[in-house]
């Protein structure tokens, strides 16, 4: 399983941006796909997840700006993020589980700075 992340990039605060990450090769039954996101000397966190039924999770600094989404036959996730705030500066991180096995993409880098 390969998973592809894009969208990241320089966004001034109060932004908005949109991560995608697509999933390939020998995927069966995806059960969660999400995102989370580590910053230098810190653990990585999550961001947000949702479920194959569709159930969302959001760490409560991004409730109410973030938005997770799904689409199951493309097997890819999405990330929309809105008014950003220096916080949220970071390498994010797609992941989605099949079966009883996480993946993980390579990261992508959003810096909010003005």
């Amino acid at each position: 399983v390969q998973l592809q992340a894009s969208g990241g990039g320089l966004v001034q605060p109060g932004g908005s941006l949109r991560l995608s990450c697509a999933a390939s090769g020998s995927i069966g039954s995806v059960s969660a796909m999400g995102w989370y996101r580590q910053v230098p000397g810190k653990q990585r966190d999550l961001v947000a997840a949702i479920s194959s039924g569709g159930s969302t999770n959001y760490a409560d600094s991004v409730k109410g700006r973030f938005t997770i989404s799904r689409d199951n036959a493309k097997n890819t996730v999405y990330l929309q993020m809105n008014s950003l705030k220096p916080e949220d500066t970071a390498v994010y991180y797609c992941w989605l589980v099949v079966g009883a096995v996480d993946y993980w993409g390579k990261g992508t880098q959003v810096t909010v700075s003005s």
